[in-house]
């Protein structure tokens, strides 16, 4: 067999993703052939070199799986939570081995999230020069303007940085309930960004949905089911 690189070796193994690899193999948690590696330029042959992980043989997957889960409030997004709390895999037994999330959802944001075993698209569609665009709908208090609209298009300060320019349109205003609804688009999708945009123009969100990823809609499942991308679909997200 061909020989790969030993961190897309992990990834495709269904460990974990190839950035959460790299960080293995520079800490000196992988072993190869019984022999700590932390060189990232490291090839390995799965025919002939065995590589463990915290005690764990890993082997590549034959077959990969991808589907697209409709999230719930209250599931972490992660293949094993350290506080014991139900995650986006509890949602999807029997999907296929290995599977892994996509990037991520916050505890408290419902939506699409895809879930895969195959490590060179985790690594594509979550690589920031792809551009993937997820779009939101973030409800939040108050009456938000279009003052609020501008900035949030052209982006706004979040901690240390200045959000990407997003599409934003407004879906709905309550003002009754002091309440707006917003749809948000953007790709960068960095910890709780569209939560810290609406805050940082003054809204708090008090409910948030991704529905969409790039062309991907999520509106076809209910709350918790998932289902099996098309061909098309993951040939739209790869290329």
């Amino acid at each position: 067999m061909e020989e790969m690189r030993l961190q897309k070796y992990i990834a495709n193994s269904g460990y974990c993703s190839r950035r959460k690899a790299e960080e293995l193999i520079l800490n000196g948690k992988v072993y190869v052939n019984g022999i700590i590696v932390t060189e990232l330029g490291t090839k390995v042959d799965s025919d002939k070199d065995e590589v463990i992980i915290n005690n764990k043989r890993l082997k590549l997957i034959k077959g990969y799986s991808y589907i697209l889960l409709n999230k719930p409030v209250g599931y972490v997004t992660t293949a094993k939570d350290q506080f014991d709390r139900p995650t986006v895999l509890d949602l999807v037994g029997g999907a296929g081995n290995g599977l892994l999330p996509v990037g991520r959802l916050d505890m408290y944001t419902s939506g699409a999230l895809i879930l895969t075993n195959d490590g060179d698209f985790i690594y594509k569609v979550t690589h920031p020069k792809h551009e993937i665009e997820k779009t939101y709908n973030a409800t939040v208090r108050g009456i938000i303007t279009d003052e609020d609209v501008e900035k949030l298009k052209k982006g706004v300060e979040i901690d240390d940085y200045i959000s990407g320019k997003a599409k934003v349109r407004i879906l709905k205003i309550d003002k009754e309930k002091n309440i707006s609804r917003v749809e948000i688009t953007i790709h960068e999708g960095k910890n709780r960004e569209v939560r810290k945009m609406c805050e940082a123009v003054g809204k708090k969100v008090i409910a948030l949905h991704r529905s969409k990823i790039g062309q991907i809609e999520v509106k076809s499942l209910k709350i918790g089911e998932w289902r099996y991308l098309s061909d098309k679909e993951i040939d739209t997200l790869k290329n």
